[in-house]
């Protein structure tokens, strides 16, 4: 006769729910000058845990995604791999090393998952700052799921009261005219193998974009959309901006949408 399983041992028992074939790739390439820090500002505290690991905590709540990697700084690989040892222990995250620029660095996170985009195990690649320590789970869903449908998926917000300024200083466009203008925000999210080959025809010609939809639609035929953004999702830029990403923790019980 079979022996029946201990019920103390349910939880071992249970078959984990199947991850998607999403990545999430966190840049962790800044520093801590603005921020008033001899640290880079993601390893700043943050409610008890690092700055950084908040994006993890809310991207592992996404069914969708299967797959993390953290891009760091060559002199921060130790503390960075201490720091997901002790605050992200339930996922396994990948740290790879970036290079001198956003753009070197969204290149080495797409080289170290090449194989898997060319297998098909990973079929969107959602790329996030790790100083935006608030954006909710739903908010990576929203961005992934849209990507998968679409091509390319952004957040962003109305950039009111925003006055964009042009290479001679002027206005652009004149005073006023600000209508339609938007604040674009991250995680931004692509079908990997065009990002893939976005980010190789771009190597070839020496291109480096700002962000990641900059380089998506200049070297893909990728349809991106615009989601909504967040007015949590700030960017930890300056000391208060701690303080501030510290009150809507609070205020959202740590637990964001």
């Amino acid at each position: 006769m079979p022996s029946t399983p201990s019920a103390g041992l349910g939880p071992f028992l249970r078959r984990r729910r199947p991850r998607g074939t999403a990545a999430a790739v966190v840049l962790a390439g800044g520093s801590g000058t603005r921020v008033g820090a001899g640290l880079n500002k993601v390893y700043l505290p943050l409610a008890g845990r690092r700055v950084v690991s908040w994006s993890f905590t809310w991207a592992g709540q996404v069914s969708e995604i299967g797959r993390f990697v953290l891009v760091v700084r060559p002199e921060d690989a130790e503390l960075a791999t201490q720091t997901l040892r002790r605050e992200a222990a339930h996922l396994r995250v990948d740290v790879v090393v970036g290079g001198g620029t956003r753009h070197e660095s969204e290149e080495a996170a797409l080289a170290h998952l090449a194989p898997s985009i060319g297998s098909g195990d990973v079929d969107v690649v959602a790329i996030h700052d790790g100083a935006r320590p608030l954006a909710g789970p739903s908010l990576w869903r929203s961005v992934v799921q849209t990507a998968a449908a679409v091509g390319g998926a952004v957040p962003a917000l109305p950039a009111s009261g925003v006055l964009p300024v042009g290479d001679d200083g002027h206005p652009v466009p004149p005073r006023g005219q600000t209508e339609g203008l938007t604040r674009v925000q991250t995680p931004q999210a692509f079908r990997a193998k065009d990002l893939l080959a976005a980010y190789d025809a771009a190597r070839e010609v020496g291109y480096q974009g700002t962000d990641t939809a900059c380089s998506a639609e200049s070297f893909s035929g990728l349809v991106v959309q615009a989601v909504a953004g967040s007015r949590t999702n700030l960017k930890v830029t300056y000391p208060h901006d701690l303080f501030l990403a510290e009150r809507l923790l609070a205020a959202a019980k740590y637990r964001l949408a």
